[in-house]
């Protein structure tokens, strides 16, 4: 692997964002220094941690990186439950979010076991 870019996770968690970009502008005005706020600032963490650990010249590093990632999605989908709980968004509309989310999220883990086992 040459870069960072490589990495479905990457790629996925890029995706991602640009899913959860689309879907919060149906969000309430009021919201933008709230949940909005917060959402985009998880979302986009989780990318970029991964490619700011693959840039690490040490193994523990990445996994250190990886596991702030996994934290930054598990705070995404916390955020978009207390978004639905609030009814700014349809359980409907998290679908592709939410498969994409479970779906990084193994990728995530078989990663960081991988790193941890070397």
């Amino acid at each position: 692997m040459k870069s960072y870019r490589d990495l479905i996770v990457w790629q996925k968690s890029v995706t991602m964002v640009t899913h959860v970009y689309q879907l919060l502008k149906t969000f309430p005005d009021d919201e933008k220094f709230g949940l909005t706020s917060q959402l985009k600032r998880s979302s986009v963490s989780i990318s970029s941690n991964i490619a700011e650990g693959y840039g690490r010249n040490y193994t523990k590093d990445y996994a250190r990186f990886l596991n702030i990632a996994r934290g930054s999605l598990f705070e995404m989908q916390t955020q978009f439950q207390i978004a639905q709980n609030l009814g700014f968004v349809e359980r409907d509309d998290l679908i592709v979010i939410n498969e994409l989310s479970i779906e990084i999220e193994k990728m995530l883990n078989s990663l960081i076991n991988k790193l941890s086992s070397k």
